[in-house]
C-alpha cells in the first residue's frame, strides 16, 4: 500500500522521501482536502511516487491540483532532473508534445457583435479543421516542414507571413526551441504531421469564443490588454500526430536501452535515458522540434481566427485581435532553479514565472507571466499571472486546467452528447462539434471544479487571479 500524503500547510501535502522504496525526493501535492480526495481516486498519487525514483530527480516532484492519472507520469505532474546526467523521460512530457493554450484579445464587446456571434462561430468552424486525423489547408513540402521543425514560429511569421513580429514576443520561448533537430524526427512522425499544421484535432482540444466576465486585478488586466465585456478567443491544441509519434518512438527506444544504462523502474511507462546519452539527446532534439511544430500549429490557427474575425466582425467595429500570450503545458525545458541547471518536465502543467523573470516580454515584467486555466465547456476560464513565490513552490509551474474527474468512457456513460448540446445552447453557448460522442467526453461533469482549483493555486502562492472568462461559443473536434 502506498504511503498517505501528510498535510504540511493549508494547501500543500507531502509524501516524504523514504516513505516508499526508491524515493530520491519527496512528492508534494498542491490541493485542499476535497481536491486531494478526488486525486486519491485514481493512480495519480502512486504515479507521482514512482516519478521520485527516477535517476537524477532533484528537490521534489510536484502534483498540481488538477492532477489525474496519465501515462507513466500523472497529468499535472512536475519533476526536475539534474543536468547533464539526470534522466529525461518522454512520459514526463506526454504524447501531445507542446500541447498548449493561446489567448487572443479583441477590441470588441458583445454589444457591438450583436447577432453576429453564431455566424462568427460557424465561420470559424468552416475555416479551422477539427477532429482526429483531419488534414489542414497548409500541406508542407519536406523543406518547409524542416523549417517549421527547426525554426518554429519565426519561420511561420517571417517567411509564411502568418502573424506579426509582436506575436513572437508573446509566445513562450519566442515560439522556438533552438535545440530542435529535424533529423531526430522519424519519417513516420513527419508523415503524420506534414499536412496537420493549422488543425485543431480532437479529444479535449478546442477553440472557445469568450467574454471577460470579471476583472480581479485592474493593473494586471490592463498590462495584459484585458477589460470587462471584451471578446476573447482561447485556442487549445498541440503538435498533433507528429508529436505523438516522436514520443512513441522515444519510449520504444528508451525502453530497450534501460538495461544498458542500469536503470530499474517501478513502471516501464517511465522509460527514460540520461539526458547526456545519445538516446536522451536524440529525444530532446526531437521533442524540441515537435514543440516548434506545436507553437507553429497554434500560430496558423491564430492567423485563421483573425482572418475570420476581420471578415465577419469588421462591420461591428475594430475587429483586430491581439495575442496576449501562448504557453506550453507538455514540455521539458532546461532552466535555472536555486542555482542548479535542471531539466524541468511539465506534463499538464504550465510555466508561471513571476515578475522580473528575464524570459518574460517587457510588457509583463512588472506583473508576471500570463497563465491560462480553462475549465470545461459551460464553465469558466481563468487568466492568472505567476508570482515570485512560484519558483520555490513548484519550479515556476502552475496547473493547466481543471483536470479530469471522470475518464472519457465514464463521461460517455453518464452524459448523452445531444442532451449536453441542448443544455449548452440553452445557456447561450454556440456549439460546433460534429460528434455527439466526443462532445459527451468533454462534458463539464467530467472535470474538477475550476474555481476551486484556481483558488488553491492562489492560496499556494503560485499565481494570482487577473480575470475570469465566460464562454460564448465552443468549437471542438
Amino acid at each position: 500500500m502506498d504511503p498517505l500524503p501528510v498535510q504540511i500547510s493549508e494547501v500543500v501535502y507531502e509524501i516524504p522521501k523514504g516513505a516508499a522504496p526508491g524515493m530520491h525526493v519527496p512528492a508534494r501535492i498542491i490541493a485542499d482536502r476535497e481536491l486531494m480526495a478526488q486525486i486519491a481516486r485514481d493512480q495519480s498519487l502512486h504515479q507521482l511516487i514512482n516519478v521520485t525514483t527516477l535517476p537524477g530527480t532533484w528537490g521534489r516532484v510536484v502534483g498540481m491540483p488538477d492532477m489525474h492519472e496519465g501515462y507513466g507520469f500523472p497529468v499535472g505532474g512536475v519533476a526536475a532532473t539534474l543536468t547533464p546526467d539526470g534522466v529525461i523521460s518522454p512520459g514526463g512530457i506526454g504524447f501531445d508534445i507542446n500541447c498548449g493554450v493561446r489567448l487572443l484579445a479583441s477590441r470588441l464587446t458583445r454589444a457591438q457583435i450583436g447577432g453576429q456571434l453564431e455566424t462568427f462561430v460557424h465561420e470559424l468552424s468552416r475555416s479551422i479543421p477539427t477532429g482526429y486525423g483531419r488534414h489542414g489547408r497548409l500541406s508542407l513540402s519536406d523543406q518547409e516542414l524542416d523549417r517549421v521543425l527547426s525554426d518554429g514560429c519565426p519561420y511561420v511569421v517571417g517567411t509564411l507571413g502568418l502573424g506579426t513580429q509582436e506575436d513572437l514576443e508573446r509566445i513562450e520561448s519566442g515560439g522556438r526551441l533552438a535545440a530542435a533537430d529535424p533529423s531526430a524526427v522519424s519519417a513516420r512522425a513527419r508523415e503524420r504531421g506534414h499536412d496537420q499544421l493549422g488543425t485543431l484535432g480532437g479529444g479535449n482540444h478546442f477553440l472557445e469564443v469568450q467574454e471577460v466576465e470579471t476583472v480581479f486585478d485592474d493593473k494586471a488586466a490592463a498590462a495584459l490588454g484585458l477589460f470587462a465585456g471584451q471578446m476573447t478567443i482561447l485556442i487549445h491544441t498541440g503538435s498533433r500526430g507528429l508529436g505523438h509519434q516522436v514520443c512513441t518512438d522515444a519510449v520504444r527506444t528508451m525502453d530497450a536501452s534501460l538495461e544498458r544504462f542500469g536503470i530499474e523502474l517501478p513502471d516501464r511507462q517511465l522509460a527514460c535515458a540520461p539526458l547526456s546519452s545519445p538516446e536522451g539527446q536524440s529525444y530532446f532534439a526531437g521533442m524540441c522540434a515537435a514543440a516548434n511544430f506545436g507553437w507553429s500549429n497554434r500560430q496558423v490557427l491564430c492567423h485563421r481566427a483573425r482572418t475570420v474575425a476581420e471578415r465577419i466582425l469588421g462591420g461591428c467595429g475594430d475587429a483586430r485581435m491581439e495575442l496576449v500570450y501562448d504557453v506550453a503545458h507538455n514540455i521539458a525545458k532546461l532552466e535555472e532553479h536555486a542555482g542548479r541547471r535542471l531539466c524541468v518536465h511539465r506534463k499538464g502543467a504550465t510555466r508561471a514565472f513571476g515578475p522580473g523573470n528575464p524570459e518574460l516580454p517587457a510588457r509583463y515584467q512588472g506583473v508576471g507571466q500570463p497563465v491560462f486555466v480553462p475549465g470545461s465547456m459551460g464553465t469558466r476560464t481563468f487568466v492568472l499571472v505567476g508570482t515570485a513565490g512560484s519558483d520555490e513552490v513548484s519550479f515556476g509551474s502552475c496547473c493547466h486546467g481543471a483536470g479530469r474527474a471522470l475518464s472519457r468512457h465514464a463521461a460517455k456513460r453518464r452524459v448523452e452528447g445531444h442532451v449536453l448540446r441542448k443544455e449548452l445552447e440553452s445557456q447561450g453557448i454556440v456549439v460546433r462539434c460534429p460528434s455527439n460522442a466526443e462532445l459527451a467526453e468533454e462534458a463539464p461533469l467530467a472535470y474538477k471544479d475550476v474555481e476551486r482549483v484556481v483558488d488553491v493555486v492562489a492560496r499556494a502562492g503560485i499565481a494570482r487571479k487577473v480575470v475570469r472568462l465566460r464562454p460564448w461559443g465552443v468549437l471542438k473536434g
